[in-house]
C-alpha cells in the first residue's frame, strides 16, 4: 500500500505539481534570461514535457499585450 502511495505521490508531482511550477517560472522569466539559464529551461520543458502537454489546454500563458504611444 505505501508503494502504490508513494507511485501516485510522484506521478502527481511529474504530471501536475513541478510543471505548474515550470510554466510560472518560464512565464516570468522568458524575456529576461540568460543563455545558461534559457539552456535551463528547455531542459525542463524537455524533461517535463508529458506534464507540460496534460496541462497546456488549460494553462495558456499568451504574451502580454504591448502599450503603443503615439
Amino acid at each position: 500500500m505505501i508503494v502504490a502511495l508513494l507511485y501516485l505521490i510522484l506521478a502527481g508531482a511529474y504530471l501536475l505539481v513541478i510543471p505548474i511550477a515550470i510554466l510560472f517560472y518560464l512565464k516570468q522569466r522568458w524575456y529576461v534570461a540568460s543563455s545558461i539559464e534559457r539552456l535551463l529551461m528547455y531542459f525542463l520543458v524537455f524533461f517535463f514535457f508529458p506534464g507540460l502537454l496534460v496541462l497546456s489546454p488549460f494553462a495558456n500563458f499568451r504574451p502580454q499585450r504591448r502599450q503603443v504611444q503615439v
